[in-house]
Protein backbone atom coordinates (compact mmCIF):
# COMPACT_ATOMS: atom_id res chain seq x y z
CA UNK A 1 0.00 0.00 0.00
CA UNK A 2 1.15 3.49 -0.76
CA UNK A 3 0.29 6.15 1.80
CA UNK A 4 -1.01 8.99 -0.34
CA UNK A 5 -0.38 12.63 0.39
CA UNK A 6 -1.68 13.95 -2.92
CA UNK A 7 -5.19 15.36 -3.30
CA UNK A 8 -7.67 13.08 -5.02
CA UNK A 9 -11.30 13.45 -6.13
CA UNK A 10 -13.95 11.28 -4.57
CA UNK A 11 -15.22 10.11 -7.92
CA UNK A 12 -13.82 9.50 -11.36
CA UNK A 13 -14.62 12.81 -13.10
CA UNK A 14 -18.02 12.89 -14.77
CA UNK A 15 -19.19 9.67 -13.08
CA UNK A 16 -20.43 8.27 -9.79
CA UNK A 17 -17.61 5.76 -9.79
CA UNK A 18 -16.13 6.32 -6.35
CA UNK A 19 -12.36 6.19 -6.00
CA UNK A 20 -12.01 7.26 -2.35
CA UNK A 21 -13.66 5.00 0.23
CA UNK A 22 -13.98 5.20 3.99
CA UNK A 23 -15.92 3.18 6.56
CA UNK A 24 -19.00 5.39 6.19
CA UNK A 25 -19.23 5.01 2.41
CA UNK A 26 -18.41 1.31 2.48
CA UNK A 27 -20.79 0.67 5.38
CA UNK A 28 -23.62 2.41 3.53
CA UNK A 29 -22.94 0.35 0.40
CA UNK A 30 -22.90 -2.91 2.36
CA UNK A 31 -26.13 -1.99 4.15
CA UNK A 32 -28.03 -1.26 0.94
CA UNK A 33 -26.92 0.19 -2.42
CA UNK A 34 -29.99 2.42 -2.58
CA UNK A 35 -29.29 3.69 0.94
CA UNK A 36 -25.76 4.47 -0.25
CA UNK A 37 -27.19 6.36 -3.24
CA UNK A 38 -29.56 8.45 -1.11
CA UNK A 39 -27.06 9.32 1.63
CA UNK A 40 -23.62 9.44 0.02
CA UNK A 41 -24.26 10.38 -3.60
CA UNK A 42 -27.48 12.42 -3.32
CA UNK A 43 -26.68 13.87 0.12
CA UNK A 44 -30.05 13.37 1.83
CA UNK A 45 -29.86 13.68 5.62
CA UNK A 46 -32.43 13.61 8.41
CA UNK A 47 -33.54 17.02 9.59
CA UNK A 48 -31.91 16.52 13.01
CA UNK A 49 -28.73 14.88 11.73
CA UNK A 50 -26.70 18.06 12.13
CA UNK A 51 -27.26 17.80 15.90
CA UNK A 52 -25.69 14.34 16.00
CA UNK A 53 -22.78 15.43 13.81
CA UNK A 54 -22.08 18.57 15.85
CA UNK A 55 -22.28 16.74 19.17
CA UNK A 56 -19.98 13.94 18.05
CA UNK A 57 -17.55 16.33 16.40
CA UNK A 58 -17.24 18.51 19.49
CA UNK A 59 -16.76 15.46 21.72
CA UNK A 60 -13.88 14.26 19.55
CA UNK A 61 -12.40 17.78 19.36
CA UNK A 62 -12.41 18.09 23.15
CA UNK A 63 -10.50 14.83 23.56
CA UNK A 64 -8.03 15.95 20.89
CA UNK A 65 -7.56 19.31 22.62
CA UNK A 66 -6.89 17.64 25.96
CA UNK A 67 -4.28 15.28 24.49
CA UNK A 68 -2.55 18.20 22.77
CA UNK A 69 -2.46 20.22 25.99
CA UNK A 70 -1.01 17.24 27.87
CA UNK A 71 1.61 16.65 25.15
CA UNK A 72 2.60 20.30 25.50
CA UNK A 73 3.37 19.77 29.19
CA UNK A 74 0.19 20.88 31.00
CA UNK A 75 -0.83 18.95 34.09
CA UNK A 76 -4.20 17.16 34.14
CA UNK A 77 -6.26 19.90 35.80
CA UNK A 78 -4.76 22.68 33.68
CA UNK A 79 -5.27 20.67 30.47
CA UNK A 80 -8.91 19.99 31.41
CA UNK A 81 -9.49 23.66 32.22
CA UNK A 82 -8.13 24.76 28.84
CA UNK A 83 -10.10 22.03 27.06
CA UNK A 84 -13.36 23.22 28.62
CA UNK A 85 -12.48 26.83 27.84
CA UNK A 86 -11.96 25.96 24.16
CA UNK A 87 -15.16 23.90 24.06
CA UNK A 88 -17.28 26.67 25.55
CA UNK A 89 -15.86 29.12 23.03
CA UNK A 90 -16.75 26.84 20.09
CA UNK A 91 -20.31 26.09 21.21
CA UNK A 92 -21.30 29.51 22.55
CA UNK A 93 -23.63 30.07 19.57
CA UNK A 94 -24.78 26.46 19.20
CA UNK A 95 -28.51 26.34 19.91
CA UNK A 96 -29.95 22.95 18.88
CA UNK A 97 -33.71 22.45 18.93
CA UNK A 98 -34.36 20.76 22.27
CA UNK A 99 -37.90 20.03 21.09
CA UNK A 100 -36.50 17.21 18.96
CA UNK A 101 -35.51 13.82 20.36
CA UNK A 102 -31.89 14.42 19.38
CA UNK A 103 -31.84 17.88 20.92
CA UNK A 104 -33.14 16.67 24.29
CA UNK A 105 -30.00 14.68 25.00
CA UNK A 106 -27.48 16.22 22.61
CA UNK A 107 -27.10 19.89 23.45
CA UNK A 108 -24.44 22.16 24.99
CA UNK A 109 -25.32 21.21 28.58
CA UNK A 110 -25.16 17.45 28.03
CA UNK A 111 -22.06 17.81 25.86
CA UNK A 112 -20.22 19.70 28.60
CA UNK A 113 -21.29 17.09 31.16
CA UNK A 114 -20.12 14.27 28.88
CA UNK A 115 -16.68 15.81 28.40
CA UNK A 116 -16.16 16.46 32.12
CA UNK A 117 -17.38 12.97 33.02
CA UNK A 118 -15.14 11.39 30.38
CA UNK A 119 -11.94 12.87 31.75
CA UNK A 120 -12.99 12.19 35.33
CA UNK A 121 -13.64 8.54 34.45
CA UNK A 122 -10.30 8.10 32.66
CA UNK A 123 -8.19 10.24 34.99
CA UNK A 124 -6.05 7.19 35.87
CA UNK A 125 -5.85 5.54 32.48
CA UNK A 126 -3.84 2.46 31.55
CA UNK A 127 -4.08 3.52 27.90
CA UNK A 128 -1.20 5.85 27.02
CA UNK A 129 -1.44 7.98 23.89
CA UNK A 130 1.42 7.43 21.46
CA UNK A 131 3.47 10.55 20.75
CA UNK A 132 4.46 10.89 17.08
CA UNK A 133 7.91 11.81 15.82
CA UNK A 134 6.75 15.40 15.33
CA UNK A 135 5.90 15.63 19.03
CA UNK A 136 2.15 15.60 18.50
CA UNK A 137 -0.12 13.03 20.15
CA UNK A 138 -1.64 10.35 17.93
CA UNK A 139 -5.20 11.69 18.04
CA UNK A 140 -7.61 12.51 15.21
CA UNK A 141 -5.17 11.14 12.63
CA UNK A 142 -6.48 11.56 9.09
CA UNK A 143 -5.27 8.89 6.70
CA UNK A 144 -5.44 8.27 2.96
CA UNK A 145 -3.57 5.53 1.18
CA UNK A 146 -3.78 3.55 -2.03
CA UNK A 147 -4.97 -0.04 -2.20
CA UNK A 148 -3.36 -2.63 -4.46
CA UNK A 149 -6.29 -2.63 -6.88
CA UNK A 150 -8.65 -0.25 -8.62
CA UNK A 151 -11.65 -0.20 -10.96
CA UNK A 152 -11.51 -3.04 -13.48
CA UNK A 153 -12.25 -0.68 -16.36
CA UNK A 154 -9.44 1.72 -15.37
CA UNK A 155 -6.26 -0.30 -14.74
CA UNK A 156 -4.13 2.81 -14.16
CA UNK A 157 -6.23 3.97 -11.18
CA UNK A 158 -6.05 2.60 -7.65
CA UNK A 159 -8.71 2.92 -4.99
CA UNK A 160 -8.00 5.04 -1.91
CA UNK A 161 -8.87 4.05 1.63
CA UNK A 162 -9.51 7.09 3.81
CA UNK A 163 -10.63 7.95 7.31
CA UNK A 164 -9.70 9.23 10.74
CA UNK A 165 -8.30 7.41 13.76
CA UNK A 166 -9.62 8.86 17.01
CA UNK A 167 -6.56 7.93 19.07
CA UNK A 168 -3.71 5.41 19.02
CA UNK A 169 -2.53 4.09 22.37
CA UNK A 170 -0.42 1.48 24.10
CA UNK A 171 -1.86 -0.79 26.78
CA UNK A 172 0.61 -3.18 28.41
CA UNK A 173 3.01 -2.65 25.48
CA UNK A 174 0.33 -3.56 22.90
CA UNK A 175 -0.85 -0.99 20.32
CA UNK A 176 -4.55 -0.29 19.86
CA UNK A 177 -6.68 2.23 17.99
CA UNK A 178 -9.27 3.87 20.25
CA UNK A 179 -12.71 4.61 18.84
CA UNK A 180 -15.24 6.73 20.77
CA UNK A 181 -18.92 5.79 20.62
CA UNK A 182 -21.95 7.39 22.27
CA UNK A 183 -25.15 5.44 22.74
CA UNK A 184 -28.55 5.54 24.39
CA UNK A 185 -28.47 1.73 24.70
CA UNK A 186 -27.11 -0.11 27.71
CA UNK A 187 -23.40 -0.67 27.17
CA UNK A 188 -22.45 -4.22 28.09
CA UNK A 189 -21.26 -7.50 26.64
CA UNK A 190 -24.10 -7.65 24.10
CA UNK A 191 -23.37 -4.11 22.89
CA UNK A 192 -19.66 -4.81 22.47
CA UNK A 193 -20.34 -8.04 20.56
CA UNK A 194 -21.84 -5.89 17.81
CA UNK A 195 -18.32 -4.82 16.81
CA UNK A 196 -17.11 -8.27 15.73
CA UNK A 197 -17.40 -8.70 12.82
CA UNK A 198 -17.66 -5.02 12.01
CA UNK A 199 -16.64 -3.16 8.87
CA UNK A 200 -15.39 0.00 10.61
CA UNK A 201 -13.33 -1.76 13.25
CA UNK A 202 -11.58 -4.03 10.77
CA UNK A 203 -10.84 -1.08 8.48
CA UNK A 204 -9.42 0.96 11.36
CA UNK A 205 -7.21 -1.90 12.55
CA UNK A 206 -5.85 -2.32 9.04
CA UNK A 207 -5.39 1.44 8.61
CA UNK A 208 -3.62 1.66 11.97
CA UNK A 209 -1.08 -0.93 10.83
CA UNK A 210 -0.45 1.00 7.60
CA UNK A 211 -0.39 4.52 9.04
CA UNK A 212 1.53 3.77 12.22
CA UNK A 213 3.73 1.05 10.71
CA UNK A 214 3.17 -0.91 13.92
CA UNK A 215 1.61 -4.19 14.98
CA UNK A 216 -1.88 -3.01 15.92
CA UNK A 217 -3.83 -5.60 17.93
CA UNK A 218 -7.27 -4.18 17.32
CA UNK A 219 -9.66 -1.52 18.58
CA UNK A 220 -10.42 -0.22 22.04
CA UNK A 221 -14.07 0.86 21.97
CA UNK A 222 -14.79 3.57 24.51
CA UNK A 223 -18.55 3.59 24.94
CA UNK A 224 -20.42 6.44 26.59
CA UNK A 225 -24.03 5.72 27.49
CA UNK A 226 -25.96 8.99 27.66
CA UNK A 227 -29.01 8.77 29.96
CA UNK A 228 -32.23 10.36 28.74
CA UNK A 229 -33.79 10.60 32.21
CA UNK A 230 -31.13 12.16 34.42
CA UNK A 231 -28.52 12.89 31.71
CA UNK A 232 -25.92 10.90 33.61
CA UNK A 233 -23.19 9.24 31.56
CA UNK A 234 -21.89 5.71 32.06
CA UNK A 235 -18.62 4.64 30.47
CA UNK A 236 -17.35 1.21 29.51
CA UNK A 237 -14.33 0.08 27.57
CA UNK A 238 -14.27 -3.02 25.38
CA UNK A 239 -11.76 -4.65 23.04
CA UNK A 240 -12.22 -6.13 19.59
CA UNK A 241 -9.24 -7.90 18.03
CA UNK A 242 -8.32 -8.52 14.39
CA UNK A 243 -5.79 -11.12 13.29
CA UNK A 244 -3.92 -10.77 10.02
CA UNK A 245 -6.04 -13.60 8.59
CA UNK A 246 -9.26 -11.74 9.39
CA UNK A 247 -7.90 -8.56 7.83
CA UNK A 248 -6.82 -10.44 4.70
CA UNK A 249 -10.30 -11.93 4.41
CA UNK A 250 -11.85 -8.46 4.77
CA UNK A 251 -9.56 -7.07 2.07
CA UNK A 252 -10.45 -9.92 -0.31
CA UNK A 253 -14.16 -9.21 0.29
CA UNK A 254 -13.50 -5.48 -0.16
CA UNK A 255 -12.38 -6.07 -3.75
CA UNK A 256 -15.67 -7.82 -4.52
CA UNK A 257 -17.69 -5.02 -2.93
CA UNK A 258 -15.87 -2.33 -4.91
CA UNK A 259 -16.29 -4.32 -8.12
CA UNK A 260 -20.03 -4.32 -7.39
CA UNK A 261 -19.98 -0.56 -6.73
CA UNK A 262 -18.24 -0.06 -10.07
CA UNK A 263 -21.02 -1.99 -11.81
CA UNK A 264 -23.70 0.06 -10.02
CA UNK A 265 -22.00 3.30 -11.08
CA UNK A 266 -21.65 2.21 -14.71
CA UNK A 267 -25.34 1.24 -14.87
CA UNK A 268 -26.45 4.20 -12.71
CA UNK A 269 -28.64 1.73 -10.87
CA UNK A 270 -28.41 1.22 -7.11
CA UNK A 271 -30.72 -1.61 -6.15
CA UNK A 272 -32.61 -2.03 -2.88
CA UNK A 273 -31.53 -4.56 -0.27
CA UNK A 274 -35.05 -5.10 1.07
CA UNK A 275 -33.77 -7.53 3.71
CA UNK A 276 -32.05 -4.65 5.48
CA UNK A 277 -35.06 -2.34 5.80
CA UNK A 278 -35.82 -3.39 9.38
CA UNK A 279 -32.20 -3.52 10.52
CA UNK A 280 -30.25 -0.82 12.36
CA UNK A 281 -33.44 0.20 14.19
CA UNK A 282 -35.24 0.55 10.86
CA UNK A 283 -33.85 2.36 7.84
CA UNK A 284 -34.68 6.05 7.74
CA UNK A 285 -35.67 5.69 4.07
CA UNK A 286 -38.05 2.78 4.60
CA UNK A 287 -41.15 4.92 4.06
CA UNK A 288 -39.61 6.39 0.91
CA UNK A 289 -38.77 3.01 -0.62
CA UNK A 290 -42.28 1.71 0.10
CA UNK A 291 -43.74 4.34 -2.24
CA UNK A 292 -43.98 4.11 -6.02
CA UNK A 293 -40.70 5.01 -7.75
CA UNK A 294 -42.36 7.91 -9.60
CA UNK A 295 -43.13 9.84 -6.38
CA UNK A 296 -40.08 9.02 -4.25
CA UNK A 297 -38.17 12.14 -5.24
CA UNK A 298 -41.06 14.31 -4.07
CA UNK A 299 -41.15 12.68 -0.64
CA UNK A 300 -37.36 12.74 -0.32
CA UNK A 301 -37.32 16.50 -0.79
CA UNK A 302 -40.17 17.06 1.69
CA UNK A 303 -39.05 14.66 4.43
CA UNK A 304 -35.27 15.15 4.26
CA UNK A 305 -32.68 17.86 3.71
CA UNK A 306 -30.54 17.56 0.59
CA UNK A 307 -27.09 18.96 1.19
CA UNK A 308 -25.34 21.03 -1.49
CA UNK A 309 -22.75 19.02 -3.41
CA UNK A 310 -19.81 20.69 -1.65
CA UNK A 311 -21.26 19.75 1.78
CA UNK A 312 -21.91 16.07 1.09
CA UNK A 313 -19.87 13.32 2.69
CA UNK A 314 -16.29 13.49 1.47
CA UNK A 315 -13.82 10.98 2.94
CA UNK A 316 -10.84 12.82 1.43
CA UNK A 317 -11.30 15.84 3.72
CA UNK A 318 -8.86 15.94 6.61
CA UNK A 319 -10.06 17.01 10.03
Amino acid sequence: MNVAAMPSPQYLPGTHLRIAWDSTCLGALKQCPQYYKYTIIDGYVAKDENIHLRFGGEYHSAIQDFENFRANGLQFEDALRETIRSLLQRIKDWDPDTGTKAGTYKNPRTLLQLVVDYFDNYREDAAKTIILENGRPAVELSFKFELDFGPTAYPDIQYLLCGHLDRVVTINDNVFVVDHKTSQSTIGDYWFKGFAPNNQMTLYTFAGKVVMDMEVKGIVIEGAQIGLQDFTTKFARGFTYRSDDLIDEWLADLEYWLNAAEAFAEAEHWHQNDQACGMYGGCRFRDICSKNPSVREHYLKSDFIQLPEDERWDPTKAR
